[in-house]
């Protein structure tokens, strides 16, 4: 289907989140545009698109959201290099489906349970590959479209959910659905409280500190660390 083909949008309605981020919201989007949007802004896009049966978010993270995210995984990778753990970070890579006219970027997605289950030679294929075991999310500023409902329809099991204080962790359900847990399935020997400590400090002093503090932690609880 062509874009002249394609039924026109509204227009664009701009939100007005707080900490420097934009959203705005068209509909109605054809799948088609939508995977044109996707090609046309390229791997490198600095934007977000949340995509559900035909509405379309395009999001602009403010310096804050990059921070956080930025923050986040990079506590989240050296605490699994340090204790050997087999991770495969898949960044901000588009996960959607066209049998659920449904897609999204997360913040950082994860294979930690699935590692061993990844294609080798080929690119990831949610439609027959298992999705991300972990994504993290970041929202400084309400979305405009639900994301956890996405989250679900793609079967990632697991969700980190940042609300402009603190991250949760949230597990999916039997029916489909969220719902707020006391630790990881992914990462079961970090606690959420400990790694929001470790967040706090890369954000209000710098990363390198965040990494200290995590590494400290470790030796404390006499967990395993081998040099990097």
């Amino acid at each position: 289907m062509t874009l002249a083909a394609s039924p026109p949008p509204i227009a664009p309605q701009p939100l007005a989140p707080p900490r420097g981020e934009t959203r705005i919201v068209l509909a109605p989007v054809s799948w088609s545009l939508y995977q044109q949007i996707l090609r046309e802004l390229g791997d490198r896009r600095s934007k977000r698109l949340t995509y559900d049966s035909g509405r379309l978010e395009i999001m602009s993270p403010s310096d804050l959201h990059e921070d956080v995210k930025t923050v986040a995984a990079r506590l989240l990778e050296t605490y699994a290099l340090l204790m050997r753990i087999k991770v495969q970070g898949y960044g901000s890579m588009t996960m959607d489906r066209e049998d659920l006219e449904k897609g999204l970027e997360p913040d950082e997605c994860y294979y930690v349970q699935s590692f061993d289950r990844l294609p080798r030679g080929r690119r990831l294929d949610l439609s027959t590959d298992p999705p991300p075991d972990l994504a993290i999310e970041v929202d400084i500023s309400p979305p405009s479209i639900a994301r956890q409902p996405i989250y679900a329809a793609l079967s990632v099991p697991e969700v980190w959910l940042y609300d402009g204080r603190s991250f949760i962790v949230l597990r999916r359900t039997a029916d489909g659905r969220y719902a707020e847990a006391r630790q990881s399935e992914c990462f079961p020997s970090l606690p959420i409280d400990e790694f929001n400590r470790f967040v706090r400090i890369g954000l209000e002093s710098n990363q390198p500190a965040a990494l200290e503090a995590l590494m400290d932690w470790l030796r404390e609880t006499q967990q395993q660390v081998r040099p990097l």
